[in-house]
């Protein structure tokens, strides 16, 4: 595997070749980007923003979407993946911050994670792009490029990723590190088959890969 300041160096590249970007995600308020993220679990943000100006349009406020009929959510999500499970989880999300969070976000990860839908990823991207923490979010981009070039093994979990990341970058340096990574997974394909890749990067990567492995 590769070593942490080779790691860094490997993100850098990602960054100059993919530029500056940002969150691609669509919302006027935390409350509106921690719903957004609990939507993109297994969907894409492209999906999300398609649906989303049409729900806060309707249901702007937790205290809205709470008395919302599950129903006529689902309606509007549905094009969204697993639409069922989190219509159901952003109205009871939406009452525990109306209720007994007087409608303020937590800006803490054990509080994002307590509520329903919210995971570890979906507090990690709504503590760094809204509250501009320090942390990192893993997704299936994140994941998929760092068993790919090697940063962690392939049966790393997302936690192992996560920890891997944070531990080879500068504290300021996660939230681009993050927005980069899942904008180079679009752009590349990350698959087990060097013979198809036309990305430098990865034969730059598997190069280190054998010369930490060989001991060179």
């Amino acid at each position: 595997m590769l070593k942490d300041e080779q790691i860094a160096w490997a993100i850098h590249q990602m960054e100059a070749d993919i530029g500056p970007v940002g969150p691609s995600l669509d919302s006027r308020t935390p409350f509106q980007y921690l719903v957004s993220v609990i939507l993109s679990a297994q969907a894409t943000d492209v999906s999300v923003n398609k649906v989303t100006p049409i729900l806060f349009d309707r249901y702007p406020e937790p205290k809205d979407l709470m008395i919302a009929d599950v129903t006529e959510v689902e309606q509007i999500i549905k094009s969204v993946g697993l639409f069922h499970n989190k219509a159901k989880n952003i109205i009871k999300t939406a009452r525990i911050v109306h209720e007994d969070l007087h409608d303020i976000v937590p800006t803490d990860r054990k509080g994002i994670m307590a509520l329903p839908g919210a995971g570890r990823k979906t507090a990690n991207v709504v503590l760094s792009d809204v509250f501009e923490q320090n942390t990192f979010a893993v997704d299936t981009h994140v994941s998929a490029i760092s068993k790919r070039l090697h940063f962690v093994s392939q049966s790393a979990t997302p936690l192992q990723v996560e920890t891997k990341i944070v531990g080879a970058l500068k504290p300021e340096e996660l939230h681009q590190a993050h927005h980069t990574m899942i904008e180079y997974g679009r752009k590349y394909s990350m698959k087990l088959a060097p013979d198809k890749e036309v990305c430098q990067l990865i034969i730059d990567c598997d190069k280190l890969n054998e010369e930490n492995e060989s001991g060179l």
